[in-house]
């Protein structure tokens, strides 16, 4: 089945965290740190940054990490943070007492943390491309040597 645009589906996994008690802007805050990183860097991002939120995100990065490992069969290392949000979940309402016998209501909102984590191609391309540079680099010395013996001529 394909994908949005007809583009290909790389392997990966997911974890949802429903009905977590932290407002739901505190926690796109910490999720917007580890868009796009690799999962092993993302955590350690998590491990410490000093929002009360990174704990519970570390916590859904790890579980969508162990579902990739474990029902997907995929490499903990290759992974990336392909898609990480945070929608809001319900409210609950409760009210505070205050003078002259008014109320006034308290909002706790929690929110929905999903975190999503996809297979990558390991990095070969980079290492031909130092092969490309390495001939580069011994085609320099002949070049010098040439500009050299000319130089050496003219004086």
């Amino acid at each position: 089945m394909p994908g949005k645009g007809d583009a290909p589906v790389l392997p990966g996994a997911r974890a949802i965290a429903r009905h977590v008690r932290i407002s739901p802007m505190k926690a796109r805050r910490v999720v917007n740190l580890v868009r796009g990183l690799p999962a092993k860097e993302a955590l350690t991002v998590l491990q410490f940054a000093p929002q009360a939120a990174s704990e519970q995100v570390y916590k859904v990065l790890a579980s969508a990490i162990a579902n990739a490992e474990n029902n997907e069969r995929l490499d903990p290392d290759a992974l990336l943070v392909s898609e990480a949000f945070v929608d809001e979940g319900p409210t609950m309402k409760r009210f505070r007492p205050r003078a002259q016998g008014r109320a006034y209501r308290i909002r706790k909102r929690t929110c929905h943390i999903t975190v999503a984590v996809e297979a990558v191609a390991p990095a070969a391309p980079k290492k031909s491309s130092a092969k490309k540079a390495a001939p580069a680099k011994q085609a320099e010395p002949a070049e010098t040597a040439e500009t050299q013996s000319k130089t050496e001529g003219a004086e």
